[in-house]
């Protein structure tokens, strides 16, 4: 085969198409549970007694740990084979969501979450690794990435919305049974309708180097979160502390990779100019959008007093937002550059923002929802065009490894996003209702709201608009820091996605015949 090739490859036929239906499955459940607790969290801290820090650690560990070994599992697909880790990680998820569901303590709910992100690892990676071996027509590839981005996006905006139906007339832990269903599908069809890809010639897996990635990436997740929470403690010495442990251990981490012949991690791919910013960008975008869903879901719920079900729907703009603009943007790319088209998007970003911080107590569910449905909409063409450059970056034979850094990259930056807006929101709070008469306000809304019921009425109705004032400032902070973040995408955009595609970092054999990997059966034209 020619290197130069590159216009002759096999279009997918209708198997890879319905194949793509089934990886959509995984894709939208492991977006789907990271904003499912959005409604959930105020119900089941009232049932298992959550404390604020215990809060904010049942609904970040699913996502630290997804990020954690999200790589692992990358080179794991691509050492095992890509379907029969997707398949063993379907499992595992099942039997987490059952633990999690039917948990009896913060502990134990922490504990199932954890597992529930360590088995989305294992799914995420190779739904987009294998939609790069089964769809090779550019074009093709193009709209599955881009069918691929509407469930991830989607699934994380389906989940309040699908979480307050639930809430609404079952308890709790029905919003994590939902996904036992739909996992039965994926293992029916999955052997069914997926072909299955290795590399045949990849090396054991450095399992120090997996140990190394996760003792750099969870310390610093946890020193970032303690220090914009604040804490009880008012010394931030053991944040400061574990976040230059982390990194300490990353640059240990780095320095094993360079001198590996098969690293866990390819640190040649960052070379790429569009590769690295276009990493940073995704990781910033969704940690913006990430981190206004938990304050302004509780915002509709708590300062606006919608029940479960009215709040999702009023989410719901935000899923409609995702959807156009991610099923527009090959439309628009057809006739403009692909960075002109990520700079328009986050023009509708920063509107978005700014509306948001004009929001106050008395505002209307419909202001916020707008505000996120702009963010929203404008983020799409960011995400698509940016997993686009960076697989397009990589050589084929590191598709898998790209892949890996392209949800990694996504997903910890959901996950920082969420942690860190979400604890500013948080501190902002904390520092308005410091001078409460009432102790037990003085931490969360929703203990606020908690303590308001055993109150006289006009004591309620003093303590619930101080602390209805205090989150809404908290709110507007984080659109403030939202706009911040946004204009350094922009800079990013701007000075390096119109540079002209760089060549892929040469590997040890010809990229276009992606040595060493190997399709089970017939490849992606396997009957």
């Amino acid at each position: 085969m020619s290197d130069t090739t590159q216009e002759a490859p096999p279009r997918a036929g209708r198997r890879e198409w319905l194949g793509l239906a089934a990886l959509a499955l995984p894709t939208l459940l492991v977006a789907f549970d990271i904003g499912v607790l959005f409604l959930a969290l105020p119900h089941l801290s009232a049932d298992l007694g959550a404390s604020g820090t215990e809060q904010l650690w049942i609904t970040d560990i699913y996502g630290f740990m997804l990020a954690g070994f999200m790589i692992t599992m990358g080179t794991l697909g691509d050492r095992i084979g890509r379907r029969k880790l997707l398949l063993i990680g379907a499992s595992a998820f099942a039997a987490a969501s059952v633990l999690a569901a039917f948990s009896t303590s913060p502990l134990m709910l922490i504990i199932a979450r954890a597992l529930l992100g360590i088995a989305a690892a294992t799914l995420s990676p190779s739904t987009l690794a294998l939609i790069s071996n089964m769809f090779r027509n550019p074009k093709q590839m193009g709209t599955a990435i881009s069918l691929w981005a509407f469930c991830n996006f989607g699934g994380a905006a389906l989940g309040p919305v699908i979480g307050g139906v639930l809430l609404q007339h079952f308890w709790w832990g029905s919003v994590f049974l939902i996904s036992i269903p739909v996992m039965v599908l994926l293992l029916i069809f999955g052997p069914i309708l997926l072909p299955e890809y290795r590399d045949r010639e990849a090396n054991r897996l450095d399992l120090l180097s997996v140990v190394l990635s996760l003792a750099a990436i969870l310390p610093i997740i946890y020193g970032i979160k303690q220090l914009a929470a604040g804490g009880d403690d008012s010394s931030p010495a053991g944040a400061i502390v574990a976040i230059v442990v982390g990194v300490v251990v990353g640059v240990v981490f780095t320095l094993r990779q360079l001198r590996l012949s098969n690293p866990l991690l390819d640190l040649r791919l960052f070379r790429n100019t569009r590769f690295s910013s276009s990493l940073l960008a995704m990781l910033l975008a969704s940690g913006t959008l990430a981190g206004l869903g938990l304050p302004t879901s509780q915002f509709i719920q708590s300062v606006l007093g919608l029940d479960p079900e009215q709040a999702g729907l009023w989410q719901a703009p935000t899923g409609v937002g995702i959807a156009i603009g991610v099923l527009v943007t090959p439309v628009l790319t057809r006739r403009i550059q692909s960075r002109t088209a990520i700079l328009g998007g986050l023009v509708l970003c920063f509107v978005g923002l700014i509306l948001l911080t004009t929001v106050t107590s008395d505002s209307s569910a419909a202001l916020v929802s707008l505000s996120v449905a702009l963010v929203a909409l404008g983020i799409a063409p960011m995400f698509v065009l940016g997993t686009s450059l960076i697989v397009g970056a990589a050589p084929p034979e590191k598709a898998g490894s790209a892949a890996s850094m392209s949800e990694t990259s996504n997903l910890l930056g959901s996950t920082l996003g969420l942690a860190l807006l979400g604890s500013i929101c948080g501190a902002v709070y904390q520092s308005g209702m410091s001078s409460s008469p009432v102790p037990e306000a003085r931490q969360t809304l929703a203990e606020a709201v908690a303590a308001a019921a055993d109150l006289p009425a006009a004591q309620a109705r003093s303590l619930l608009a101080s602390a209805h004032s205090a989150f809404t400032d908290g709110l507007n902070t984080v659109a403030v820091v939202g706009i911040v973040v946004i204009a350094l995408v922009v800079v990013l955009a701007w000075m390096t996605l119109g540079q002209k595609k760089e060549e892929a970092p040469e590997s040890e054999g010809p990229a276009s015949e992606a040595p060493g990997a190997v399709a089970d059966g017939a490849g992606t034209s396997a009957p």
